[in-house]
């Protein structure tokens, strides 16, 4: 687990400079969880299973297969409503997604919301 820590260290420092490059808050945040997550995965793909993980502990390894049948779906969205929860995951505000689509932060709001219970209703 510390391996998989200092991994994801020594990717941000590489990055340091995009994440400095950008404003405090929400893309700078993405920016970092994108790199950290990278990093980690990475790692795990490179580890053996049975050395990345200490005794007691189980991966939930149907939690990458979700996350795959996530994006699936989100790629089958209608352009519109795909670029809303696009823009959403990249860490845009609403009033960023409002401005750069010209639409209303309310009518952005709206459509999310609609979006993923769309996604939430066919899932199951």
């Amino acid at each position: 687990m510390e391996d998989l820590l200092q991994e994801a260290s020594v990717a941000l420092w590489r990055e340091r400079e995009r994440l400095f490059a950008l404003s405090v808050g929400p893309r700078q945040a993405a920016l970092l969880w994108t790199i950290a997550r990278n990093a980690i995965i990475d790692e795990l793909r490179r580890t053996p299973s049975s050395e990345a993980w200490s005794e007691g502990y189980e991966p939930v390894v149907d939690e990458r297969s979700k996350v795959r049948e996530l994006y699936e779906r989100i790629a089958l969205l209608s352009e519109p409503d795909r670029t809303l929860v696009t823009m959403q995951l990249q860490g845009y505000s609403y009033e960023e997604i409002a401005e750069t689509l010209g639409m209303t932060v309310k009518n952005v709001s709206v459509r999310l919301v609609r979006i993923k219970d769309k996604i939430r209703k066919e899932w199951t």
